[in-house]
């Protein structure tokens, strides 16, 4: 995990906060606002993913029929009752999905032995979208440099969704494809959490600097420790992968690099962990803000 082994903070001289929102010396003044037009049409086409995607458990079945995601059908072991079976029942006939009752034998064979809590559907997979058409109106947004673990893929989705994020944003190379293992780990915030596939993350971070927002980085020597910044209105938080952080590219492209002050001998967090800790700290400034 990589996440908590932060940037070597020694490539740039840390701002003091007050500065912060006045003056950058490595760029032009940002503009308070960034129309459309002047943004850089570079901005990630988003490739296209498989075609078609299996979803496993309760939790992301029902929350991918609440967010009308097109399913094909809705396999249901025999024998399976309770409320919330009930209720993604409802949802299927609400939206005229197939819904079929099979053998639990045929559920373990669809999903090759992953937990299902006797619910499978069958549907299209998650999309990626573009960088450019989530950016547009974003207060927040969380970019992934090689997090390849799709269990801290999903957990961080689903902390960055509860958090307020508006989108979270992964490199072509050296990142966890949207998969079921991803989607269940999110416990159904895949759905309602964009994700965004970008070609280089280094410069989809220069193109979000034009596009008016600051970069944050998350690293064990960072500058400024994460609760003593006052974040800026448009904010992106770049987290980096297991085991080695971000990569030294990424950090000279980020406007502050942040840390987690740690007690004991161990000096590093799980990127989802650390991730958690971040974004909350935002979500509690912002909240002071908008009161």
């Amino acid at each position: 995990m990589r996440c908590a082994r932060w940037f070597n903070g020694g490539c740039r001289s840390p701002r003091p906060i007050e500065s912060l929102p006045t003056m950058r010396p490595t760029r032009p003044t940002r503009p308070s606002e960034s129309p459309a037009s002047e943004r850089p049409a570079s901005l990630a086409p988003a490739p296209r993913p498989a075609a078609s995607a299996l979803l496993a458990g309760i939790h992301p079945v029902r929350e991918a029929l609440r967010a009308e995601r097109a399913l094909d059908k809705v396999l249901i072991a025999k024998g399976s009752a309770g409320p919330r079976i009930q209720e993604i029942v409802d949802l299927c006939r609400t939206l005229q999905v197939p819904v079929r009752f099979e053998p639990r034998e045929a559920l373990d064979r669809a999903t090759k032995g992953v937990t299902h809590q006797g619910v499978v559907a069958f549907g299209a997979a998650h999309k990626y979208v573009d960088l450019h058409t989530v950016a547009r109106d974003a207060h927040l947004l969380v970019v992934l440099d090689g997090v390849e673990d799709p269990h801290n893929l999903g957990a961080i989705v689903r902390t960055a969704h509860a958090a307020g994020a508006n989108a979270i944003v992964v490199g072509e190379r050296r990142s966890a494809p949207l998969t079921e293992t991803v989607s269940r780990a999110a416990a159904g915030a895949l759905e309602y959490l964009p994700v965004a596939r970008v070609t280089n993350i280094s410069r989809a971070l220069e193109e979000l600097k034009q596009a008016g927002f600051w970069i944050y980085g998350l690293d064990e020597r960072g500058d400024s420790a994460y609760d003593k910044v006052d974040f800026a209105k448009r904010t992106v938080l770049v987290l980096g992968a297991e085991g080695g952080g971000l990569h030294e590219n990424v950090k000279k492209h980020c406007d502050l690099l942040l840390r987690i002050p740690m007690v004991g001998p161990v000096s590093s967090l799980n990127v989802s962990v650390a991730a958690g800790i971040v974004l909350f700290e935002w979500r509690k400034r912002r909240s002071r803000t908008e009161t």
